[in-house]
Parts: C-alpha cells; sequence; structure tokens
C-alpha cells in the first residue's frame, strides 16, 4: 500500500518497505529495482508512476509539450488526446506505468502557484479536455504495452484556495461542489479513468484523504468507480503534523484506509503505523486486504504479472523525441498560442530589410518556457539541467528561422525576472521535504537595461517577451501578486518610450497584469509556456505563416484585488464594479484574435419549445469580412433566465470548430441536448428547471461577443 520517493534508498524501499510502487525514478534506478523485485519471494511487480502531465517530464531527451493551461487554449479535445497518446507511449518505453494526469481542477484564484497545471476555469472545458488526456493515456486498454494509467486529480476542489495559497481549506458547500468542481471527475470516473488522487485540502473541516462521502458516497457509491485512489505527498502524514487533526500515524492510517484510500504516497510512517492500527483494533486486516486487491488487481489489468514492461532500450531510441512527436508538439504549440491584440501590424511582411530586436527575460530561456514539471523545474536530482537545449526552440531561436535570412535579429535580455533567498523558517519541513526558497524581485540592472533599450532604438520591430519563472510558480509557489516580477515592467516602459512597434509575448503559467506600456503596444500575444516547439510556432504567426487560432481558457484580471474573475460567477452583487475598479476582465474566457474579422449574425433555433429529452437544434452564419482565413471556435453558452437558486449568468455548454475561408458566409448547425441545461437545486439535485432560456453564440464569452435567442424548457 506505500508508494515511496524512489530518489531515496531504493533497495531500502523494497526490501525493508516492500513497497507496491515507487515515483521520482531515475533511468538507473528504473532498472535497478526490477532486478531488486525479481529477488523477492513473490516478485509482485511494482507500479512505477511520475508526473509526466505534457510529456516525460524527467527522462533526458523526451518530447515536452505545452502545459495543459497552453492546450487548453487550443480547445481541440481530439489533437488533446493525440498528445496524450504520444506522451504514453514515450512514457511506456522507460518502464513507466502510470502518470498523475490529467489535472481536472478549476483555476478560479490566478494567484495560485498550480494554475498552469490546469484546463482553465470552466468545468465543462475541463471535462472535455480531460477526458481526451484519458484516452490518450489509456488506449485501446491497459493490456496494450504502450498505455500508462491515467490519474484525475486533485480530487476535489484542491484549487478552491484560500488568498490563492496552495492546499487550505476548500471552503465549498456540498452543493457547490456538485455544481462546478465534481462534474470533470464525474466524467473521467465515468470514462474508465483507473486511477484518482486525492487533494491535499479539507473541506469543511474534513481532510479529503479522510473524507468518506466524497470517497466513498460519491466517488465510488454514485458513480460506481471501481479503481484505485492514491493520496497526494504525504497526505496521511499531513494529517498529523500540518492539519494537526489526528494524534499519531496509527490514527491517521486507520482512517485513511477506512475512507477507502489504497496507495499512500510518500508518508513512509504509514508503514508501522497501519500495523499499530490493526494491533490496536483500529482497523483489521481485512480492511487492508480490500486496498491491496485494488492495487493488485491494478497490477493484473496492466498484465504485469506476465509482462512487467521494463525499460526498453530498443523502443526508446525509437519513440522518445521521434520526428512524429515533434511535429505533433509543433502543431499543439502553433493552436495554443492566443492573439490578444494587434493594430495591424502583424503579420510582419517579409519585405526589405530589417532588423528585429529579441528582448526580455523569456525571449531565450527554455526552461521558463518548458514550465513546470519538465526536467530542471526542480522536482528531480538527475536532470540538473534540464532537456538538452537543443531540442527547444526559444523566441529568439524561432525569429532566427523564420525571418528572411538577410534580417538581422539580435537578442537582449533587458531584465532580470526574480532573486533567490532560503527561506526563513529553515531548510525543510516538519516532514523533511525541503522548504522552496523565497523568490524576491529582481532590482533593474541599468547596464542591460540601457543595452535592450539601444538596441530596441534601432530596430524596426521589437519583441518583448516576459512573465514568469520557475521559482514563482507551481506546488507551493503561490504569489501574492499578479503583476510582472522584477524588472520586467521597467524593461517594457523603456523599450515602448522608444515608439520603435512592439510585440508583446507573454511566455507564464498563469494569466498576469500589464502595464500600460504592455497594453499599448502594437500586438500581444499569449503562449502560457508552449513547450519545446513554441517559439518556433510564436515565430510563423508572427510572419503570418500559421493563423492564429487560440482562445483563452482562463480570463486575465486587471488587478490582484479584481480577483475572481472567471466568466460564470454567480448573479446578484451590488452593480457591476467596485468603487475604484471595473469588474470586466483585461481579457475574457474564450477571447482571441484572427488575422482577419468573422462576424456572427442570423442566429436561429429550429425549434424553441422543447422538454428536458429533446435536443435544442440551432444555426448561426459566419461570414469573414477579410482576406485571410479563418478558424473559429464558435462557443455555445446558456442562460437559465429564472432559477430556483442563485446561478451562473451563463454557462459554456458546447462548442465547434469552423474553417471560415476569406471572403466566404458559413452556415454552422448547432445541437445541443437540453438535458445539459441543469442547474444544481436547492437539495443538490442537478436538474433542468422548465421555463425561459437565452441560446448565446458567439466568439468569447463576453455579451458583446455573443448573438442571442431565446427558448422554452416545457
Amino acid at each position: 500500500m506505500l508508494q515511496l520517493d524512489a530518489r531515496e534508498n531504493i533497495t531500502g524501499l523494497i526490501n525493508d518497505f516492500h513497497v507496491g510502487s515507487i515515483l521520482h525514478t531515475s533511468p538507473d534506478d528504473m532498472i535497478l529495482s526490477a532486478k531488486l523485485i525479481a529477488q523477492t519471494r513473490l516478485q509482485i511487480p511494482l507500479l512505477t508512476a511520475d508526473d509526466c502531465i505534457h510529456g516525460h517530464s524527467f527522462w533526458p531527451g523526451a518530447t515536452i509539450f505545452p502545459t495543459q493551461l497552453g492546450m487548453a487554449a487550443s480547445w481541440d479535445a481530439g489533437l488533446i488526446e493525440r498528445v496524450a497518446r504520444a506522451t504514453a507511449v514515450e512514457v511506456a518505453a522507460t518502464g513507466l506505468h502510470w502518470t498523475f494526469s490529467p489535472v481536472l481542477c478549476i483555476a478560479r484564484d490566478l494567484r495560485w502557484g498550480r494554475v498552469g497545471e490546469t484546463f482553465g476555469e470552466d468545468p465543462f472545458l475541463i471535462g472535455e479536455l480531460g477526458s481526451a488526456m484519458i484516452k490518450g493515456y489509456q488506449g485501446d486498454g491497459l493490456d496494450d504495452e504502450t498505455a500508462i494509467l491515467a490519474c484525475a486529480k486533485h480530487f476535489v476542489a484542491y484549487s478552491e484556495t484560500q488568498g490563492g495559497r496552495d492546499a487550505t481549506e476548500a471552503d465549498v458547500s456540498p452543493r457547490k461542489l456538485r455544481s462546478w468542481y465534481l462534474p470533470p471527475f464525474e466524467r473521467a470516473a465515468r470514462e474508465g479513468c483507473r486511477t484518482f488522487m486525492l487533494g491535499y485540502q479539507s473541506i469543511d473541516g474534513v481532510p479529503i484523504t479522510m473524507n468518506k462521502w466524497v470517497l466513498n458516497d460519491v466517488l465510488k457509491g454514485e458513480w460506481g468507480f471501481t479503481g484505485t485512489l492514491i493520496t497526494d505527498w504525504d497526505n496521511v502524514g499531513r494529517m498529523v503534523w500540518e492539519q494537526k487533526i489526528q494524534p499519531d500515524y496509527a490514527t491517521a492510517a486507520a482512517v485513511a484506509v477506512l475512507a477507502g484510500n489504497d496507495l499512500v504516497m510518500t508518508t513512509p510512517a504509514f508503514f508501522t503505523g497501519a500495523q499499530e492500527a490493526v494491533a490496536r483494533g483500529l482497523i483489521t486486516e481485512a480492511h487492508l486486504d480490500a486496498a491491496v486487491a485494488r492495487i493488485l488487481r491494478l497490477k493484473f489489468e496492466l498484465g504485469l504479472f506476465e509482462n512487467p514492461r521494463l525499460p526498453d532500450v530498443a523502443r526508446q531510441q525509437a519513440v522518445i523525441g521521434s520526428s512524429e512527436h515533434a511535429a505533433l508538439n509543433l502543431e499543439i504549440a502553433r493552436r495554443s498560442i492566443t492573439l490578444l491584440k494587434n493594430d495591424g501590424t502583424l503579420p510582419l511582411a517579409r519585405e526589405g530589410q530589417k532588423r528585429i530586436a529579441v528582448i526580455g527575460p523569456n525571449a531565450h530561456d527554455q526552461h521558463n518556457q518548458l514550465g513546470d514539471w519538465a526536467g530542471a523545474s526542480g522536482q528531480v536530482n538527475w536532470m540538473p539541467d534540464g532537456h538538452p537545449r537543443e531540442l527547444t526552440q526559444t523566441v529568439f531561436d524561432g525569429l532566427g528561422l523564420v525571418a528572411p535570412s538577410d534580417w538581422e535579429i539580435t537578442y537582449h535580455q533587458g531584465a532580470d525576472i526574480a532573486q533567490l533567498s532560503p527561506d526563513p523558517e529553515g531548510e525543510t519541513f516538519e516532514d523533511g521535504q525541503p522548504r522552496p526558497p523565497i523568490a524576491t524581485p529582481a532590482p533593474v540592472n541599468q547596464a542591460m537595461l540601457d543595452e535592450a533599450v539601444a538596441a530596441a532604438r534601432e530596430a524596426d520591430y521589437v519583441v518583448v517577451a516576459v512573465g514568469d519563472t520557475i521559482a514563482l510558480i507551481g506546488e507551493g509557489r503561490s504569489t501574492a501578486t499578479l503583476d510582472l516580477f522584477g524588472a520586467q515592467n521597467a524593461l517594457l516602459d523603456a523599450v515602448a518610450a522608444t515608439g520603435t512597434p512592439m510585440i508583446v509575448v507573454l511566455i507564464s503559467s498563469k494569466p498576469q497584469i500589464l502595464p500600460e506600456s504592455a497594453m499599448n503596444a502594437a500586438a500581444i500575444i499569449n503562449c502560457f509556456n508552449p513547450g519545446m516547439r513554441g517559439g518556433l510556432a510564436l515565430a510563423e504567426i508572427i510572419f503570418g505563416d500559421v493563423e492564429p487560432s487560440g482562445r483563452l481558457p482562463i480570463s486575465f484580471a486587471r488587478h490582484a484585488g479584481q480577483q475572481p474573475t472567471f466568466y460564470n460567477q454567480i448573479r446578484g452583487q451590488h452593480g457591476h464594479r467596485y468603487a475604484d475598479l471595473t469588474q470586466d476582465p483585461l481579457f475574457a474566457f474564450g477571447e482571441g484574435l484572427s488575422y482577419t474579422t468573422v462576424e456572427y449574425s442570423n442566429l436561429v433555433i429550429t425549434n424553441e419549445a422543447v422538454s428536458a429529452a429533446d435536443t435544442l437544434r440551432a444555426q448561426i452564419t459566419l461570414t469573414n469580412t477579410g482576406s485571410r482565413p479563418s478558424l473559429e471556435t464558435v462557443q455555445v453558452y446558456v442562460s437559465d433566465l429564472v432559477t430556483s437558486v442563485t446561478w451562473a449568468d451563463k454557462e459554456l455548454k458546447t462548442y465547434k470548430q469552423v474553417s471560415v475561408p476569406a471572403g466566404e458566409s458559413v452556415v454552422v448547425d448547432l445541437e445541443l441536448p437540453v438535458a445539459d441545461c441543469t442547474l444544481v437545486n436547492a437539495n443538490a439535485e442537478r436538474v433542468v428547471e422548465p421555463g425561459e432560456f437565452e441560446l448565446l453564440v458567439g466568439r468569447s464569452s463576453r455579451g458583446r461577443d455573443l448573438v442571442k435567442a431565446k427558448f422554452v424548457v416545457k
């Protein structure tokens, strides 16, 4: 029942703790673990696992795709399924059986450090993309040696933080859980995801690790989940030393087992704690047997007793970082990039001999471009330099590859982001894990800034790549501010003052607040963390070789104090602004520009009176009024106009991606099961209530971008 950290003594884990699973296993220890298991009495194979969230994070040379938040900007479930399938093929060749992915958390507070690991702010979109990723990982069945176990995490409402701080109490009612947070996980369970990972947090005072209602009544009872549950890192121990809800490891082990947990991640004291719990009569051996049976069943489903799926060097050479996967990586990187502003400067015309100054701390930094869980992001010790540098094309690399050969492309860093210092609370937490360093804003380096400004002044165009850095993102690294950190605002202000047309590129793990100088730039392009091919994809879009098609899966705030900014907020407040600031987001969920203009008109519902058993059918006309083609993401929202309980003003219910040729019109057919037009009533029941609804169709969640038509549910 133990899954322990293989960065420790692998021999001791197997011979002394008799682990059932290991994680964070180096390539060398993966082979050693197989040899050690072969020497044990029963030779029960290990489940080997890791956080392969957007590619095989910790295998040198593996394909690293955009992060989940980046992939979500594609709004393309089929493409994301292909990414997960490619990841599974690479992961399986290395001897890993299990990825702790997808993340199905809803990102509603942008200060939270793990926003970049999510698919954004909307439960429906998260369910669509998460389901696709699960299918890609698990393939046609677990008996396929290229299939790996998917893991839906972090169950549930882990992202509903206080002040954006990681793993705080989630103040969520059962009705609110059913309304927003449970649906993506329900879909994952019903579509065959074989493992779920529990969040760190508690709900209404009860840690998820011991929450029988969520784990047994809902997940296993209502949804019929028969898979395996795993705690997150030291969840059982945290009940003792952090949450202080259990007096010792025996009682912590007992409540975790009774709640239905199977594998216990990185709590070594569970080994003796569970045995003591049996001796004290807190649990019985039968309780342990039930968990062990579920773990063994998972190993049988994978066929590990017949084929332990050890590292396969020949397959590794054939599939890891293959040209096919690199091409797929470029495809998803292109689709993940979102054009947010353009005054007509883009696309750049290949005319004459021009000079581009590429500036900024994220213009030529492969680690910040790849983001968290990517080699040098700090979770493992055998890849201090990360993935091979030549596999990643930065913004500077990409522009050098795509620009005409006689154009001059120069690079100047211009600014630093963060300085790191030790945590004054000490080197480690109470459980011995290292505390992350404290990040403080890097000061202006005047010489560096002057060099960048001089280059911008002499250039015809300047591309400034800003954002965040590894020290500011991930688990335990929430931020109190959303401002660009360090000397980046000073850099943007100084470059803008030169008057050279400025293209601002955002490479970050989450939406950040932009200064006025950036908002007045000629163009703004959002990339999140676009993966190894992100720089090339960006350059192709800047020069118009590829049409921008990304749409935001999450809203941008104008100020950290404006939180929350997600689009589907509950109706009912005094006004729609603060006394000093609008509540309107800087950029809204679903927004994104093309190099043309597409108009939405003539929304017609063909059956305006329907029942809950019917399918609503509608048509809308899209007209491309420009000279370039567009891939439109036609977004379909529903508003229930009068509800028995307070509810969101509108919710995304479906979407459709449509190619609209230049100068042409396309009539798009839309279908929506009325059974999807639900709310959760005061009795915590999901129902379709009769009455008037509005169908809203358009290019984003903003009211001005939506065409409306009414229908009635009988």
